[in-house]
């Protein structure tokens, strides 16, 4: 489905402004000199400035339908390789990113848990001595303050 409603509302928008121009002209005989000339002058800027914005848009990336997808590109000029390959640096750099931070992250897990380790194995008390039950209440009335 590649339909596309865009010279449909261009055409209607130009029977809209020709209309609107013929009814300005009609009126523009009346005018006196130097108001004929203001808006003759403002009609040529507008007129460059249009020319400027018609060709920011057809230099500007936009959305072109693929087949039956969407991509960003600049219309009607393909992507040659180093394009392709540049879009894809920024993309590359995140995951990179995100792997060194999960390195860092899965290393300062195992230092803790080796901190935990080594204390667990370097106390007095064996290690199943802290699933004991009396030994948690122990450690709640302060038992081990008096040891």
């Amino acid at each position: 489905m590649t339909t596309s409603h865009t010279p449909v509302n261009t055409s209607a928008a130009d029977r809209f402004a020709r209309r609107i121009t013929a009814r300005l002209s009609e009126g523009a005989s009346d005018l006196p000199y130097d108001i004929s000339e203001r808006l003759r002058a403002s009609r040529m800027q507008a007129l460059a400035r249009r020319k400027k914005f018609v060709a920011a848009v057809h230099t500007a990336p936009s959305v072109v339908q693929a087949g039956h997808s969407a991509t960003l590109g600049r219309g009607g000029s393909g992507m040659n390789w180093w394009q392709s390959l540049l879009s894809a640096v920024p993309i590359m750099a995140l995951l990179a990113g995100l792997v060194v931070i999960n390195l860092d992250l899965d290393e300062v897990g195992m230092m803790e848990v080796a901190e935990l380790d080594a204390a667990l194995l370097a106390d007095d008390l064996p290690p199943a001595a802290y699933s004991d039950p009396g030994f948690a209440q122990f450690l709640k009335t302060g038992g081990a303050q008096s040891h």
